[in-house]
């Protein structure tokens, strides 16, 4: 793999405390004027190929995949251009802010025979993986509750009218798409696609602060919860009429979860401390290698029953985007 790395936030300079696992030949890093010196560091850092300061000129090069951790409301339009440059295309969570839009770039990908994934990383994680093979334990399951709920820094300056990007409904922010989605993948993943989901939120300057998703599954039934303006322990459960399963964590840093069986018993799962975005970019570069078309349609499939979803709830509580227009 040949990369090309679009911007410089938190997700990226995370990624690269495990880069050095991966297989990848190089790595060129995409900046602008006004973050020169952090590309620039970045490269240094962790002995990179190079920079780039145009994304034209990074398409027309050898590069052969690209990896999209812009903003929200920019994933669609840079990762369109690169699957028309011919381009694999990773793209950071959530991976468009419409179902339309990833309708969209999965025709042009697969016109050009080419890869799209989403950076969620839950789905490859060792303990997610147990968790879904061994749910059946649980017997017939009742009730699913999945909460995360963050107080943001973000969020006293939102209140005082200085609107950053996580609260920022031009740019595709709020509470169900930086936290939920996390959820939201996560229930969709074990159980697939709800009869129906009502989204019901907390909205303020035309933004979802916090909110919960309702799911039907008709023998069961979910809510997932994600909040920014306020915070609460951390608790994640799925009840069966056998036992139930509880995780402590965030989803996305599932490493260990219990099995509260009815007879009082339990069992705790650990598994491997390895960094949580290690597994799914080593997954996404066999992917590419083997050409494991099959493999990369399945999860893309579930992202697009994702986006479907979140699209519904948001259209339900009146949360319009610029890119929905």
């Amino acid at each position: 793999m040949k990369l090309g790395i679009l911007g410089t936030g938190m997700i990226v300079q995370d990624l690269m405390k495990t880069y050095h696992e991966f297989d990848i030949e190089e790595t060129y890093v995409l900046g602008t004027e006004n973050t020169k010196e952090e590309t620039e560091k970045l490269v240094d850092t962790y002995h990179l190929t190079g920079t780039y300061y145009d994304y034209d000129d990074m398409l027309k090069s050898h590069i052969d995949t690209i990896y999209c951790a812009l903003p929200n409301h920019l994933h669609y339009s840079f990762s369109k251009r690169a699957l028309e440059a011919g381009k694999h295309v990773i793209i950071e969570k959530p991976i468009t802010v419409n179902v339309e839009e990833l309708e969209e770039l999965i025709a042009i990908a697969k016109q050009n025979h080419l890869m799209i994934f989403e950076a969620m990383n839950i789905h490859y994680l060792p303990a997610y993986i147990s968790l879904k093979e061994g749910i059946e334990q649980l017997g017939k399951i009742k009730i699913i509750s999945f909460n995360y709920s963050q107080y943001s820094s973000r969020y006293n300056a939102f209140k005082e009218g200085n609107i950053l990007p996580a609260f920022d409904f031009h740019k595709a922010g709020g509470a169900l798409m930086d936290l939920n989605v996390y959820n939201i993948h996560t229930l969709i993943g074990l159980f697939g696609k709800p009869l129906d989901n009502r989204y019901m939120a907390n909205v303020e300057k035309n933004i979802d602060t916090s909110g919960m998703m309702l799911f039907d599954y008709k023998h069961f039934k979910a809510i997932t919860i994600g909040a920014k303006d306020c915070k609460a322990p951390l608790m994640n459960t799925i009840q069966g009429d056998k036992a139930a399963i509880v995780v402590n964590t965030p989803l996305n840093q599932l490493k260990e979860y219990t099995i509260y069986y009815n007879d009082g018993k339990y069992e705790v799962k650990t598994f491997e401390d390895k960094h949580r975005l290690s597994y799914e970019f080593k997954e996404f570069i066999r992917m590419i290698k083997e050409k494991d078309f099959k493999r990369q349609q399945k999860m893309l499939n579930l992202s697009l029953e994702v986006s479907r979803v979140m699209s519904r709830g948001r259209k339900q509580e009146g949360i319009v985007f610029d890119n929905d227009r």
